[in-house]
């Protein structure tokens, strides 16, 4: 079962991994296409996402490993057969053998962890090293999938690098015996291949950090870095021809930057609200500010229309957001702390959300608007309490010196499979 209708909703189930190999196999001429800053300390990363994974079980969150659903998922010669036909283009001709891996569990190390280069390799390059590249963004489980309402958005990831991520959640919902019967909203390499849109230019190109489910009725979307305009449709129509559809598609033009990577990476709600907001895009004046435009999705004519100031085009929808600058009202520390994920925070419920520690002057703002800052290893040795069923403003700072580098948050680290709804 997966059900979201909201980002705030006190959260049931959530997904995520842990960093593992494909981590530690990250060479540096892979950064740029991945989007890190550096290659990380494996070990220091483990343990900072552990700590994470521990604080949320203790909050009485299910955390569920994508590596142990992806190796339940392979449990029939099906599902290996399946998943091995869609690694073939990645693989080089001698190791497309006409069957894959026996055990569930090998057949995901090699999908994740990629394949080295069998003897000394004579070059310096990628594709010298490895046979099948590693995947060092699967730790960022927001992004393959989007699950919204009682079914599932795939993505059509912007990057060759992350191409197989997409692949692999498209395995996992297809074939997990508790995830198999969630409905299928879109996937829009299947629309493109329909319509003509597969190649070229107008391929379509929608990641998971780009579509916000903020209410029963909006949904909103960022036409980013890594998300265009020809998804975005795709969008609209498959929510449109929904039964039990939202009303509005808010579509979000976000500056094309690698700091702004995605629409999460600027604008997250954590209360029912308020919402963490890079202050120059969500609610500056100048040239970088986003702008929103509105489809009715119950409407024959689902032409995009202006709406101004994304906040504004919310809140005249009935959902009115208070924005808690990251980085508070320094606007140096905005753009430091934006780069280092303090608009990224995860609400585990109304209230109560998880940001990275180094994020000093974001959790200062948030302490100013009556949220409780308490760091998470006081949680885990009991020298605070929270509790998501209090009603309490908080804010919990995860430990996030390593982590951070792979320029993702707490958000960009989780994808919820059940929210309570609001």
């Amino acid at each position: 079962m997966v059900h979201v209708s909201s980002e705030t909703g006190r959260l049931r189930r959530v997904l995520v991994h842990e960093p593992g190999p494909e981590i530690d196999r990250m060479v540096p001429p892979m950064m740029a296409e991945l989007l890190f800053d550096d290659i990380l300390f494996g070990e220091r990363a483990r343990e900072e996402h552990r700590r994470f994974r521990r604080l949320l079980q203790l909050l009485d969150v299910e955390v569920v490993e994508a590596n142990d659903l992806l190796a339940e998922a392979l449990g029939t010669a099906a599902a290996r057969q399946w998943l091995w036909s869609m690694l073939q283009p990645e693989l080089p001709l001698d190791l497309r053998a006409p069957g894959p891996p026996a055990a569930a569990d090998e057949l995901v190390a090699v999908a994740v962890g990629g394949v080295m280069a069998e003897a000394a390799p004579l070059g310096i390059e990628v594709e010298d090293l490895f046979r099948l590249a590693p995947l060092p963004n699967w730790c960022f489980q927001r992004d393959p999938q989007v699950v919204l309402g009682d079914g599932v958005v795939f993505a059509a990831m912007a990057t060759a690098a992350r191409w197989r991520e997409a692949v692999l959640a498209r395995c996992v919902f297809r074939f997990h015996p508790d995830l198999a019967d969630a409905p299928v909203i879109l996937d829009p390499l299947h629309e493109a291949a329909s319509s003509g849109h597969l190649l070229g230019p107008h391929r379509p190109r929608l990641e998971g950090g780009d579509v916000l489910v903020l209410s029963p009725e909006i949904v909103a979307v960022g036409i980013s870095e890594r998300t265009n305009p020809v998804a975005v449709e795709m969008l609209a129509s498959a929510l449109a021809r929904l039964a039990d559809r939202p009303r509005w598609l808010e579509v979000v033009r976000v500056p094309a930057r690698r700091a702004y990577m995605h629409l999460d990476t600027v604008f997250t709600p954590i209360d029912r609200d308020a919402a963490l907001v890079f202050a120059p895009v969500i609610t500056g004046s100048g040239p970088q500010a986003a702008e929103a435009f509105e489809i009715d999705l119950r409407s024959a004519d689902r032409t995009p229309r202006h709406r101004g100031p994304l906040l504004a085009a919310l809140a005249a929808r009935g959902l009115d957001l208070q924005p808690i600058p990251c980085g508070g009202a320094d606007p140096i520390r905005q753009h430091r702390e934006q780069w280092t994920d303090g608009a990224n925070g995860f609400a585990l419920a109304p209230g109560a959300v998880v940001l990275y520690d180094r994020n000093v002057a974001t959790a200062d703002e948030l302490d100013r608007r009556g949220f409780a800052v308490v760091a998470a290893d006081d949680v885990l040795l009991g020298r605070d309490e929270v509790s998501l069923d209090a009603g309490r403003r908080v804010c919990v700072l995860l430990p996030s010196h390593e982590i951070s580098r792979a320029r993702g948050g707490p958000h960009c680290l989780t994808h919820p499979l059940e929210r309570d709804e609001l």
